[in-house]
């Protein structure tokens, strides 16, 4: 046994369902050997990788029918693996990253639940020089604001990997950290489009989750 539980949701995204293998509920928690430690991930961020989120779920319709025609794509915080899982299937060019010790086996477990290949991966800590990552045309995230240093860290990841004319696809919840981010990608030359949008079943106008889009 993992010494973690898990289970098995059936989403549906752009007319494709997709099977994914997620942790059973937020109490699941397993680092017997201190990967996730080192890898600075405390207990009660562990699961978080393993979640179905509003978020993710937001993104992968997006990229459902996103023009990827050509593009050199990079997904941040993959997590399960929604959104790369998504864009493989419609055979684009994308790399899916996290920090999780445990999200590249679940990206590659889910893979193979779709009989999909298993998109390209990379273990990518912001904080970190990533010598060797190269630079996107695209990338996508969400849900990936959640604590206040993310938005200098991520922004700083960015004016390294994204190309001069790329574009930056985030979905947030509203949690408070996009404004700070927002600021830092105009700094770099980035024009924004926010779309609010609604996250869950019950949400109400106006909504507090919000499709960024970052264009320069």
């Amino acid at each position: 046994m993992p010494g973690y539980s898990t289970r098995l949701l059936t989403l549906r995204f752009g007319g494709s369902d997709y099977r994914i293998r997620a942790l059973s509920d937020r109490q699941q928690f397993a680092d017997p050997h201190g990967a996730a430690e080192r890898a600075g991930i405390s207990s009660a961020n562990w699961c978080l990788f393993g979640q179905v989120w509003p978020s993710g779920r937001v993104l992968a319709q997006a990229m459902s029918s996103f023009d990827v025609a050509g593009k050199h794509i990079l997904e941040l915080g993959c997590g399960l693996g929604l959104s790369s899982l998504v864009l493989n299937r419609r055979k684009a060019d994308i790399t899916a990253s996290d920090h999780h010790p445990l999200a590249e086996e679940f990206l590659t477990y889910n893979a193979a639940l779709n009989g999909l290949p298993v998109p390209a991966y990379l273990d990518i800590a912001w904080t970190l020089p990533q010598p060797d990552l190269g630079k996107f045309d695209l990338i996508i995230a969400s849900d990936v604001l959640y604590e206040r240093g993310h938005a200098e860290q991520l922004s700083r990841l960015l004016a390294l990997h994204a190309k001069p004319e790329a574009e930056v696809l985030i979905t947030d919840p509203g949690r408070g950290n996009s404004g700070a981010f927002t600021t830092a990608m105009k700094l770099q030359g980035y024009r924004v489009d926010e779309v609010r949008s609604a996250f869950d079943d019950g949400d109400v106008a106006p909504f507090r989750g919000r499709l960024l889009s970052y264009r320069r």
